[in-house]
């Protein structure tokens, strides 16, 4: 009897865990089980392994043979296992010694010739390796970099089976004949999943940093809605646009991914996970630096927003948005059920799916954006009569934004149409995105020192009874958002976020503390009515 042992990663959403892949060979007839909750593509592994094996070289074992998957109560998907079943059953035939394979995890799909081919989440499975205690894992050579990203793991990448089999049994490793120049690499498909929402705005880089011809100072006027716009990105505060089609709404949303300061070392690896179990990193560019950009057409239902789906939950717009911007354009136009899918990640900051095969959470921080027309011709105006739409119809679709949704935007900006002498003016523009972005940078540096010793690095994260009783604002500065609580205008959500817009805009004039005027601003752009204070911050009244 022959017995070996190995280890994997099966991930459930974006957690990982280790799966100890067991080969167990007796005399019999010729048999190969696989056990363990395998879904139908592991289950189908026991022919790409055997025809595997045996393409690389070795001799397929004549015996019954056993594989486990344990822990056994755990559903497995995926082909992510291919590998090392096929090493487990190699040690188990004294193939490879087994007391090599015991402490390292494996990760790869097996093609027929015995190529290893990548799978969806290399670095979530790894990171699962690392804080179970392991220190050595074999991975698919083109997705060694990914792997690569966690501190602490030995990670070796190989092409084929036939050169594993060569470097775990210490013989000399034989040389593969590389891929004819010019020709796509077809291991490298397995890092695209089609199907995940690759082509419906779910980019991984934001559209301002892969274009460098979208600029701020691209936008002409709209000084209120470029004012929020910098003080959505240094707070990280929710923003809604509200005007006419033309206006620019589209365009501010393109170019805010920019301004956002560059992610953290630990921001960054939790994006890229997200994304590489998604199937939608980039190519040749293993690790997600910049704020990611998801911009959904309306039609988009709620599994594709919040997550799940057939099978195994996949992650939605708002995790892929994670650390990002989450655009939604035309927002009446989405299912109003899905948009109300939104206010659980939008407090929470993840999202949790519940199917039958188990509880899936993913993250789910994001910068949400809305775009909408004040009506549904798109010109509705209390400067204009252009708008032909009956009350009745201007009210419906208005009112497809509950409101508990809305409550949960801080700030609310009307764009106007841009005017002639705007639009043809040869004056100075409005600041470029280098410059915004140099201010945002500054401001969450001082909201980062501020905040320091706690969980929370931006002002839209701290909650409101902190910031009523650790951080106060100058004497006087909120009795106009607490008269507008007494008169209904404010929720106490909506007075504790008027709070946090009020320290965002102190943090960018560069004040110790926020003082009447950059409470009124707050309350402006919270609410849409004119204050008396001017939209440029920092300027006095």
């Amino acid at each position: 009897m022959g017995f070996a042992r190995t280890c994997s990663v099966a991930l459930v959403g974006v957690e990982g865990v280790v799966v100890e892949v067991q080969a167990d060979l007796e005399p019999g007839v010729a048999a190969f089980t696989l056990v363990g909750l395998p879904d139908k593509s592991l289950t189908e592994s026991r022919d790409r392994v055997r025809a595997a094996v045996v393409n690389s070289g070795a001799t397929w074992p004549s015996k019954k043979l056993t594989v486990g998957l344990s822990p056994a109560s755990v559903p497995k998907a995926g082909s992510g296992f291919d590998l090392a079943v096929a090493c487990a059953v190699l040690g188990a035939a004294e193939r490879i010694d087994p007391r090599v394979l015991a402490d390292i995890v494996m990760i790869g799909e097996l093609g027929l010739d015995g190529r290893i081919r990548p799978v969806r989440g290399i670095l979530p499975a790894v990171l699962a390796a690392a804080d179970a205690g392991y220190e050595q894992v074999v991975v698919p050579e083109c997705a060694a970099a990914e792997a690569s990203l966690v501190p602490g793991v030995s990670v070796l990448g190989v092409r084929t089976l036939r050169q594993l089999i060569a470097l775990l049994a210490d013989e000399p490793v034989p040389e593969e004949e590389p891929d004819e120049q010019g020709r796509p690499d077809p291991l490298l498909a397995g890092l695209r999943v089609p199907g995940t929402g690759a082509a419906t705005g779910m980019h991984s880089i934001g559209a301002a940093q892969h274009d460098q011809d979208h600029d701020l100072a691209d936008v002409v006027g709209q000084l209120a809605a470029r004012t929020a716009v910098e003080v959505a990105a240094a707070g990280g505060h929710h923003l809604f646009l509200e005007g006419p089609p033309g206006a620019g709404k589209t365009m501010l949303a393109e170019r805010l991914p920019a301004v956002l300061p560059k992610l953290t070392r630990q921001e960054s690896l939790e994006v890229t996970a997200v994304h590489s179990v998604a199937g939608l990193l980039p190519m040749g560019k293993p690790l997600i630096d910049t704020a990611p950009y998801c911009a959904p057409h309306h039609s988009a239902t709620m599994q594709a927003l919040v997550g799940g789906g057939p099978g195994i939950a996949r992650p939605g717009a708002v995790s892929l948005s994670h650390r990002g911007i989450l655009f939604l354009d035309e927002t009446p136009e989405f299912s109003g059920h899905a948009l109300d899918a939104l206010r659980q990640p939008l407090e929470a900051g993840h999202v949790v799916i519940a199917r039958s095969a188990g509880v899936v959470r993913f993250p789910a921080k994001f910068l949400m954006v809305l775009a909408a027309n004040p009506c549904p011709c798109g010109r509705f105006s209390l400067r204009d009569t252009q708008c032909e739409c009956p009350p009745s119809a201007i009210r419906r679709y208005q009112a497809r934004l509950s409101g508990p949704l809305l409550d949960r935007v801080d700030l609310r900006v009307e764009v106007d149409p841009v005017t002639r002498t705007e639009l043809t003016g040869r004056g100075a523009g409005g600041a470029s995105t280098a410059t915004v972005a140099g201010r945002v940078r500054e401001a969450r540096e001082r909201a980062a020192a501020r905040l320091a010793g706690t969980p929370w690095r931006t002002n839209s994260e701290v909650p409101g009874r902190e910031l009523r009783n650790r951080w106060q604002p100058a004497g006087g500065a909120m009795d106009e958002p607490e008269r507008s609580l007494e008169r209904g205008v404010l929720t106490a959500r909506g007075l504790d976020r008027v709070l946090r817009v009020a320290w965002t805009v102190a943090d960018l004039a560069g004040h110790a503390r926020p003082d009447a005027t950059d409470v009124a601003l707050a309350l402006q752009l919270r609410t849409g009515v004119p204050r008396g204070v001017p939209l440029t911050i920092g300027t006095p009244a």
